[in-house]
């Protein structure tokens, strides 16, 4: 089960790792307090911010466990 997750099509992983990196220079004050968390590897596993899965750059991803988080605002 090493690729259940679809991976970024060859013609579009240089955009979207582009905007992936910019998107992390201004994360929003939600992704800021979480990334903290995720960062210090408090759970034992490896999460990326902003990564390209698919054809969307998700907040937070966990290869490992195939896990996606996304943020929306400050209520989450």
């Amino acid at each position: 089960m090493k690729d259940c997750y679809k991976t970024t099509s060859p013609d579009r992983y240089r955009i979207l790792t582009d905007k992936a990196k910019e998107m992390r220079t201004k994360p929003t004050e939600a992704e800021e307090l979480l990334w903290q968390y995720l960062r210090a590897s408090r759970l034992g596993i490896k999460f990326r911010r902003q990564h390209p899965v698919g054809d969307y750059i998700a907040d937070f991803v966990c290869l490992e466990k195939h896990l996606v988080i996304e943020l929306y605002g400050k209520c989450h």
